[in-house]
């Protein structure tokens, strides 16, 4: 009689639910969880066996990008891996803004504003890169501020470009230095410029990197460190040759910048070294 009874225990238990009840179908199956595919999410795909972070999304293709920057296109949808874990990606959600936006400085962002007809005050800077840069980050607060970047391939003809403009109270010249180290060239020029006809309204700043490019973090591409590279071999070159990328003619050059250049969103992506240079110039150049 115990036995039948625990007999007829399972067989109640075995019949009674019911199959038209919520969830049925997915009784025994495996759920793969969706996840959003934000920039720096590092994925596998299942398929090649390709491992990288998100770069971007368009169209429904996700660009992931490898530790040795290759770069891969997959359409989103399932068959990656999140640690191990299948997951489905798809595309980030808008995020609704929390409080009032920012731009990449930090700043607060200003809407609607009228456009501004361009200060007589500029800010030079060395080389394109260097300009690229302070654009993508600057970009809508010296848009706001009136304020234009110019870059002067190098820093030899300065005090030449200077004597053309003809600085004044305003009409003031911010210069943004590669590489402004003790007893470089790059100093001996500013000591020059700041003692010269014009210093009391030019201000000559740098940062001590030899390029602009180390002024990205290097963990926002996936370093530890930038490479060291030997006064005997040009910077550049070097860089990409130690990192793995083309470096032989100079649009490999060109695209390993808007490379680097891609993976900077907002002021946390630099150096402090630099972003406390390029504030400075900023105040400098838009005193009334």
């Amino acid at each position: 009689m115990q036995g039948r009874n625990v007999q007829g225990r399972d067989e109640a238990d075995r019949y009674s639910a019911d199959v038209l009840s919520p969830g049925w179908r997915e009784v025994g199956r495996t759920i793969v969880p969706t996840q959003e595919a934000t920039p720096d999410l590092v994925v596998e795909e299942v398929a090649t066996g390709f491992c990288g972070a998100v770069i971007r999304i368009e169209k429904k293709i996700v660009t992931l990008e490898d530790r040795h920057g290759k770069l891969r296109l997959f359409p989103l949808g399932g068959g990656f891996l999140l640690d191990g874990q299948p997951v489905v990606l798809v595309a980030p959600k808008p995020r609704t803004p929390q409080g009032r936006a920012r731009t990449a400085s930090g700043s607060v962002a200003v809407t609607d504003a009228p456009a501004r007809v361009a200060r007589g005050s500029r800010i030079f800077v060395e080389g394109r890169h260097d300009a690229e840069l302070v654009e993508k980050v600057w970009g809508a607060d010296l848009r706001i501020e009136g304020v234009v970047v110019e870059y002067i391939e190098g820093v030899d003809n300065l005090e030449e470009l200077l004597a053309e403009f003809r600085p004044a109270p305003g009409r003031r010249v911010g210069m943004l230095v590669d590489h402004l180290v003790a007893g470089s060239k790059e100093s001996r020029i500013a000591q020059a410029v700041a003692s010269g006809p014009h210093g009391r309204n030019v201000l000559v700043v740098g940062h001590p990197y030899v390029d602009v490019w180390q002024a990205v973090k290097p963990e926002r591409l996936g370093w530890e460190a930038w490479p060291v590279i030997p006064r005997t071999i040009e910077w550049k070159h070097g860089i990409c040759e130690a990192l793995g990328w083309p470096h032989e003619e100079q649009a490999d050059i060109a695209r390993a910048w808007q490379r680097i250049l891609g993976r900077v969103r907002s002021y946390a992506d630099l150096e402090p070294q630099f972003l406390g240079r390029v504030e400075q110039l900023i105040d400098f150049v838009t005193v009334e």
